[in-house]
């Protein structure tokens, strides 16, 4: 029962931002839990090919360097899919930035990025994938979105990154909002919401060791995620284990949200 549960067999996987950090540890998941094929994207295509190379020593993983986030970037990415693949099983929507600066001086063009990117993105992304999404869903296995939220997004605390935290709860609300459209066509769409991981935004903090020991203090589990903690929520939520859940924002934040 375990496999078949948690299992990825014969899955074609999409994950946006998949060169480093979040994208890269669930495209590590993917392929270890068995999926047929997973697609990362990335901005700069030297570091999405040399993602891609090292993901392959666990399955196929194939680059699709490129722009997720523009509307170019999106016809591109789904021209080629739609060339490559008669149908898509999972869609992680990770792709996603911020901007810090104080409230009085915030720029306008800061939060128009962030949001375009973190917000506005997956919304058409999936709009884009929609056909190759239900090509093979059906009522006994249905494919799924995942995007990527934050605790940003659900605590009120932005740490002076307003437009990430803002744009973090568009997600989530985008989640609900999907999760409703797309059951009728079996696709179920969920958010993960994660609490402190290693990647390229926080390295402020984790290269500060003094601030690092204290955040880790302030959190109830008293460490920040790893790999397996990401990868984990997002295989069971892509394969039969989360089959009956659709329009969730699941914390992986070690009990932050409890404290915040």
């Amino acid at each position: 029962m375990l496999n078949e549960l948690f299992g990825m067999q014969g899955k074609v996987c999409v994950i946006t931002g998949g060169s480093r950090g979040l994208g890269y540890y669930i495209a590590q998941g993917f392929l270890e839990a068995g999926a047929a094929r997973v697609y990362i994207t990335a901005r700069k295509a030297e570091a999405c090919e040399a993602a891609a190379a090292e993901l392959s020593q666990y399955g196929e993983c194939i680059a699709l360097p490129g722009d997720a986030a523009s509307n170019e970037g999106i016809l591109s990415l789904t021209q080629t899919l739609n060339e490559r693949e008669s149908h898509i099983d999972v869609l992680v929507n990770n792709a996603g930035t911020g901007w810090a600066g104080e409230f009085g001086q915030f720029p306008e063009k800061g939060w128009d990025k962030v949001m375009d990117i973190n917000a506005k993105s997956p919304f058409f992304l999936t709009q884009a994938l929609l056909p190759l999404l239900k090509a093979n869903a059906k009522a006994d296995d249905y494919a799924s979105v995942i995007n990527i939220g934050s605790i940003a997004g659900i605590v009120g605390n932005g740490l002076d990154n307003f437009s990430y935290a803002v744009s973090k709860s568009a997600v989530h609300q985008l989640t609900r909002v999907l999760g409703k459209e797309l059951a009728e066509s079996h696709i179920r769409v969920n958010a993960i919401a994660p609490g402190r991981f290693y990647s390229k935004l926080t390295e402020f903090l984790s290269s500060n060791q003094e601030a690092f020991e204290a955040e880790c203090a302030s959190i109830p589990m008293h460490r920040w995620g790893e790999a397996s903690d990401i990868a984990g929520v997002a295989i069971m939520l892509a394969s039969k284990a989360g089959g009956f859940i659709t329009g969730q924002i699941i914390p992986v934040d070690g009990g932050t949200t409890l404290i915040a």
